[in-house]
């Protein structure tokens, strides 16, 4: 029973190393024969193709999603805000009676 697993085993490793070699073997002819599959392109033309299929993609929010959202940030930034200012003040007016 353990011979046939090793046998399967090592036959699948041997099906896997032949379609490598195959396929190193398909690039190394690939070069040789100067067609290299794929045209290459210039870095920066390859990221502005690449930025525009990506920004193709994205679900921008509507004009009134964008002001609701933004006035949540504005709102939450002035709670901060106060409560920080609020902080300060109370430890500060403690720092005055305990050194005054």
């Amino acid at each position: 029973m353990a011979d046939a697993k090793k046998k399967s085993k090592s036959s699948l490793v041997a099906q896997a190393e032949a379609k490598a070699n195959k396929i190193v073997n398909d690039r190394e002819k690939a070069k040789k024969s100067g067609k290299s599959g794929a045209k290459k392109q210039n870095g920066v033309v390859k990221y502005l193709k690449d930025l525009k299929s990506e920004i193709k993609k994205v679900t921008w929010p509507s004009w009134k999603k964008v002001l609701n959202n933004t006035t949540v940030v504005l709102i939450g930034m002035c709670v901060s805000g106060i409560a920080v200012w609020a902080i300060d003040s109370v430890l500060t007016a403690l720092l005055k009676l305990a050194t005054g």
